[in-house]
C-alpha cells in the first residue's frame, strides 16, 4: 500500500496571519470558494498548481522548542543571498547562517510565530558549483 502526502499542517497563534505570510513567501494562494478570514481556526493554502498545500492549525500554545521537521526551501528565480534578503524584509529572521566560504550551504531562518525552515540554494548555484 502506497501513501500520498495530502498537505503540511502548521500549528499557529493565528492561522490567518501565518496563512498570508506563507503565501506572500512561496506565492501560493486560498481556495477562492472557501477564503481564510481572519479568527478562522483553521486556513489553507495551495501551490499554484495545487499539488501542495499548506495548513495552518491555531493552537494555544507558542513554538517553545525546535522544529521536529521543517521546510527546505529552493529559490526559483534568485540567487539564495537574494532570497534570504526578500524573506527578511517579509518579517522572517535569520537563526543561524549556514554558508559557508565557498558559496555552499544554507540559512535557517523563522517565520512570525518562530516556525524554522531553510533557505537551500538554487538549482542554477548548484549547477555553477558543481553540485548537480
Amino acid at each position: 500500500m502506497a501513501l500520498e502526502l495530502s498537505h503540511t499542517t502548521v500549528n499557529a497563534l493565528d492561522a490567518h496571519a501565518q496563512s498570508v505570510w506563507w503565501a506572500d513567501l512561496l506565492g501560493y494562494h486560498e481556495d477562492p470558494s472557501d477564503p481564510n478570514e481572519p479568527g478562522h481556526e483553521e486556513c489553507m493554502i495551495f501551490s499554484p498548481d495545487e499539488s501542495h498545500r499548506l495548513l495552518f492549525i491555531e493552537v494555544e500554545d507558542a513554538k517553545q522548542v525546535r522544529n521536529r521537521v521543517h521546510l527546505d526551501l529552493r529559490p526559483t528565480d534568485r540567487p539564495r543571498d537574494e532570497e534570504v534578503e526578500r524573506v527578511t524584509g517579509l518579517g522572517g529572521t535569520v537563526v543561524q547562517d549556514c554558508r559557508t566560504d565557498d558559496g555552499r550551504g544554507w540559512v535557517v531562518m523563522a517565520d512570525p510565530e518562530g516556525n524554522e525552515f531553510c533557505i537551500l540554494r538554487s538549482d542554477v548555484e548548484r549547477r555553477a558549483a558543481g553540485d548537480l
